[in-house]
């Protein structure tokens, strides 16, 4: 409560000290105002990605596959969640949508919850339905990137750029809703909060409650209700340094669903609207982030960033457990196993990194020493109910079940360092190389629900090398090839008898070739790439067992256009075709991953009218693929069809914002994603995620 509160204060005192400041400088700086309101639509195009160089390197000059998803995109979409963002990329396939969260895929490997994404620079965890109103963009950054960020996937990572204060006084105040009674609140306040404006503040507020076509077999359809609260102040510290700070807080609460079923054949069992879990279930997240940055200007050529973030994150989850047996293909049958579950997630992360340019030997270098590190705590209560078995139809009756009754915790520390340098070398105006290495140290401490501890449980140490060539064939265009690693630490398994059976780290390699050009007087960026990745030791749990050993290969091509076609016509599309296969693996040899087609492919577009009229268009496609590892099922491929229209009317103190969108226009039936198995002997395939039906929505913005 005394952060609901203090936002609001927050956000009430930011639109009071800046409405004053417009009201006294409006006679003189109405046309000022005017401009930083509107929106630039060529901000389809992003010039640089601060994620995959740890600087403002440019996209021409970044030896590596990188898309930036605009806020732009995400405003004309209508986009809630980090899903709805992530399918501008053909890159990112979707996999399971249970526990109130969401699972992607990068370049076809899994993108897990510890090791997979970025919050400005700094590792997530995310084991929550990731908000998005609080990001000026999205970088998808594609490949292993162990070298500034250790332990990744060898897909790459996503990395989340927050919204930064504006000097400039704004309010945005708008609501969203759809047909489905689903609504959408939320306010952006920002500008400067002394006359100089060397101090500045941004709040922004969201408030949904999402309604769902899904129901429960009581006939009430699932809900979800979510508060998000954004604040950071960022102050000039005199000419020699930047400080802001930065808070975050989610509550999001929601009934659970843990998806459809399908039979062998892929048939829905019962309909795909039909939920299992009983309607006493529900998932309940409260996550706090909140974190600090320091640049300090040395001099013109060097350069300090010290940053700091700190991630709290508590969930309650009181499951039904509905799960399949070898009767439920044949009546519909299956069991419920009740439990009540908290856990609490405490992460803290830091950077200190060291940026310089200089010239010596006559080439140009710009230098990045740095080391990271990151604190991991976790504990976990739980207590159990009965197996029981439910008809099709049933609900059944709540345990009553307490995790406060659970007698013994279960909980895990880990810590991390990494130590790493980078050199981008111009040797002269067409050709440029990356060098760089890191050296990691990790460790891992158990303490099962009995108590027993064991110490350094998993300790291991990584070199991971990375080296790039650039070549610039004309002002506009580069030609690259990279060589990068990363590794995956893979917890140990603590047997029934105490003993422990040790995993090694995963560890994938990378080769990368591929080209970006600026065209249409630097207004449209076209990308193109192939690249072959191999993973090693791969570790798969299927229920509670965990197989590890085998190589799995991925090699692919992919390309991109983004930008401004025309004076009206802008577009942000991608496109891949992917072979992904199981090389050596004693359960999946020669088989393909789940979730992860060979042909993929995305585009948005926008045509403005007039100046104040657009119509926008998008086409979503996913070829044919695996819903399960061992490609038992197959799923259909599907294109689904989504444009909307926008409309405007400004004034001199008010700019009035309308859209329109209809989601999924032909209504298509398709199935976004799966948790990617079949349940033991029973012939079923659970966790089955299906696209929503058509849906239209309907948004009003006002910005002061």
């Amino acid at each position: 409560m005394n952060f609901k509160v203090t936002t609001i204060c927050s956000a009430v005192a930011l639109a009071l000290s800046t409405s004053a400041v417009y009201a006294q400088e409006a006679n003189t700086q109405v046309d000022e105002t005017i401009v930083v309101h509107a929106q630039s639509f060529n901000d389809y195009k992003v010039d640089s990605a601060t994620g995959a160089m740890r600087t403002d390197t440019s996209m021409l000059d970044t030896a590596q596959s990188i898309n930036v998803i605009p806020e732009i995109v995400l405003e004309e979409q209508l986009a809630t969640t980090l899903g709805e963002a992530l399918q501008n990329d053909a890159s990112v396939n979707a996999g399971s949508q249970k526990w109130n969260r969401e699972v992607f895929y990068l370049r076809g490997f899994e993108l897990t919850s510890s090791n997979g994404y970025l919050r400005n620079g700094h590792s997530l965890f995310t084991h929550y339905m990731l908000p998005i109103e609080t990001l000026e963009s999205i970088e998808v950054i594609k490949g292993p990137s162990s070298l500034l960020y250790g332990q990744s996937a060898p897909g790459g990572l996503i990395n989340m750029v927050s919204k930064k204060p504006t000097e400039a006084p704004q309010v945005n105040i708008g609501t969203n809703f759809d047909d489905l009674g689903s609504t959408h609140h939320h306010i952006d306040v920002s500008g400067k909060l002394n006359e100089s404006g060397t101090l500045r503040g941004r709040t922004v507020l969201v408030k949904q409650d999402s309604v769902e076509s899904r129901t429960y077999a009581t006939g009430e359809e699932r809900e979800r209700d979510r508060f998000l609260g954004y604040g950071v102040i960022e102050a000039d510290l005199s000419d020699w340094g930047l400080l802001s700070l930065n808070y975050e807080k989610t509550s999001d609460r929601a009934p659970l669903d843990t998806g459809a079923w399908l039979d062998k054949n892929g048939n829905v069992i019962g309909n795909r609207d039909m939920i299992r879990d009983a309607n006493w279930s529900f998932i309940d997240n409260d996550v706090e982030n909140w974190g600090a940055d320091l640049d300090i200007y040395l001099n013109s050529q060097w350069r300090a960033n010290l940053s700091y973030n700190s991630q709290h994150m508590e969930r309650h989850r009181y499951d039904s457990l509905p799960a399949p047996t070898t009767q439920t293909t044949v009546d519909g049958s299956y069991t419920i196993e009740p439990f009540d579950r908290h856990d609490t997630w405490k992460t803290q992360a830091f950077h200190a990194d060291l940026h310089g340019e200089f010239t010596a030997l006559d080439v140009d270098h710009q230098v990045l020493f740095g080391v990271n590190g990151q604190f991991y705590d976790y504990k976990q209560l739980r207590v159990s109910g009965t197996l029981t078995p439910v008809n099709p139809g049933e609900n059944p009756d709540n345990p009553g079940l307490d995790y406060n009754n659970a007698t013994k915790p279960s909980t895990s520390e880990s810590h991390y360092y990494g130590f790493y340098v980078q050199d981008l070398i111009t040797l002269n105006e067409q050709w440029q190389t990356l060098i760089g290495g890191r050296y990691d140290m990790y460790f891992k401490d158990n303490v099962t629900k009995t108590g027993v501890v064991h110490k350094g449980a998993h300790d291991s140490e990584s070199f991971s090398p990375k080296a790039g060539i650039i070549y610039h064939p004309a002002h506009n265009g580069s030609i690259y090839a990279n060589y990068s690693e990363s590794f995956t630490p893979v917890n140990n398994v603590v047997n029934g008898d105490g003993s422990i059976t040790e995993r090694q780290p995963e560890e994938s390699t990378q080769y990368e070739l591929g080209t970006k050009w600026e065209l249409m007087d630097s207004r449209l960026l076209l990308t193109a790439a192939v690249f072959d990745i191999e993973k090693r030791n791969i570790s798969i749990t299927e229920g509670k067992i965990t197989t590890q050993g085998g190589i799995q290969r991925h090699i692919g091509t992919e390309f991109g256009a983004q930008g401004q076609i025309s004076d009206k016509w802008f577009v942000m599309m991608s496109g891949m075709y992917l072979d992904a296969n199981f090389d050596k693996h004693h359960d999946y040899q020669d088989k393909a991953p789940a979730n992860v087609p060979e042909w993929s492919g995305s585009a948005w577009t926008r045509y403005s009218m007039t100046e104040s009229t657009a119509f926008n268009i998008g086409l979503f496609y996913q070829g044919e693929r695996w819903a399960d590892n061992a490609n038992t099922v197959k799923l259909d491929d599907y294109i689904r069809v989504d444009t909307g229209a926008s409309h405007s009317i400004k004034s001199d103190y008010v700019d009035w914002d309308f859209r329109f969108n209809i989601e999924n226009l032909f209504d298509t039936e398709y199935v976004a994603g799966t948790g990617g198995s079949v349940v033991g002997n029973t012939g079923v395939l659970t966790d089955v995620h299906y696209g929503n039906e058509r849906r239209f929505k309907f948004s009003v913005n006002a910005t002061f």
